[in-house]
Parts: C-alpha cells; sequence; structure tokens
C-alpha cells in the first residue's frame, strides 16, 4: 500500500517484481523437510495454506498491471477489510475488483506447475537473501532488507521511500534498525 500511494504521490515509478514468500513455510515447526507445496492437500487443491500464492501467481500471467490491481485490492480485502487469504471467495472478489478475466484466472490457478514457481521463489529468498519475513525488498545491487512499517502520510512516503532506498543499497555496513516495541508503533496508527 506504502508504494502504492509513492508512485500517487511522486512522479517516481517505482517497479517492484512481486514474489512469493511463504510465512507458514518459514514459521512452520514440522522440520527442515516439511514443505508446505509438497503436501499431498496443496497438490490436490484442498489445502489453502497458498492460496494467495498461487492465486498471485494466476494473475501475473494475465500481465503486470492486471496483477498490480489484484495485488492492491488484495492487500485492501486483508488489511482493512480484515478478510482471510485462505478463502477463494476473497480471491475472486480480489479478481472481480481488479477487473482481470475471472475464467482464465480459475484455469491458471489451477495449474499445477505453480506450486513449482512458489517453491523456486521461496527458496531463492531465503538461500540467496536470507528473507525472513515481509516484505523482503531485494535490489537491483543485490541489498536486500525486510521493512516493517505503518503507512505514513502522504505527504511523507515519496521521502521515506529515498531514505530507505539509499540506506538499503548504499548503506552496507549497517544491518539491522529496529525501534523498541512499546513504544512504537504509539502515536502513528
Amino acid at each position: 500500500m506504502w508504494l502504492a500511494q509513492v508512485r500517487e504521490t511522486t512522479d517516481q515509478e517505482v517497479n517492484v517484481d512481486w514474489q512469493p514468500f511463504s510465512l507458514e513455510q518459514v514459521n512452520s515447526d514440522k522440520g527442515e523437510d516439511f514443505k508446505f507445496w509438497e503436501q499431498p492437500g496443496a497438490l490436490d487443491g484442498t489445502d489453502n495454506t497458498l492460496l494467495a500464492h498461487r492465486a498471485g501467481l494466476a494473475a501475473k500471467r494475465q500481465g503486470k498491471e492486471a496483477f498490480e490491481s489484484f495485488f492492491i485490492s488484495l492487500l485492501k480485502l486483508r488489511h482493512e477489510e480484515r478478510r482471510s487469504l485462505t478463502e477463494m471467495e476473497v480471491m475472486e472478489e480480489a479478481v472481480a475488483n481488479s477487473g482481470i478475466d475471472i475464467a482464465r484466472f480459475r484455469e491458471d490457478l489451477a495449474d499445477p506447475d505453480l506450486l513449482r514457481e512458489i517453491a523456486e521463489s521461496h527458496t531463492e529468498a531465503v538461500e540467496t537473501y536470507g528473507a525472513f519475513g515481509v516484505p523482503t525488498y531485494v535490489f537491483p545491487n543485490g541489498s536486500s532488507a525486510f521493512v516493517k512499517m505503518h503507512i505514513p502520510p502522504a505527504e511523507q512516503s515519496g521521502e521515506i521511500y529515498e531514505s530507505l532506498t539509499r540506506v538499503i543499497t548504499d548503506a552496507q555496513h549497517v544491518g539491522e534498525v529496529k525501534r523498541p516495541s512499546p513504544p512504537w508503533p504509539h502515536g502513528i496508527i
């Protein structure tokens, strides 16, 4: 939502290639060999743990603009309306809100190859970039960072984006910055 706000409030194009990363997988207590994308329920479609990831990849097959519209719609349904990302009705509502082709979406969503794509994306994120949470941003120079924040006021979005980008890509000696919690985010949301 914040990056969409950056686009809207500045003349800056923010290009993001969103990739699947499973918090369920990274937080699993089922052992190192357990992979959600290899489980019978994921393979036969009865387990919706990875539904949002599959849906995002299916939406991507209709183009960048279609995906971005779907993604913003899905984020709003999740974070503003507190809807579940494991419900097909929520995915189809995001599809309807974004105007993408529902028949093609359903067909693409049924493609078992999506699980391979999720596995590859997740594995690369962990092994190459050290990802442990979302969102983890990876920049063209290979720098990566997990950024936890709340949506700032519109007039601050662009400046915050520029500052964070500069720190993540240029200040290689900065390993971690974390605000004590509490008090953060008291007073900002």
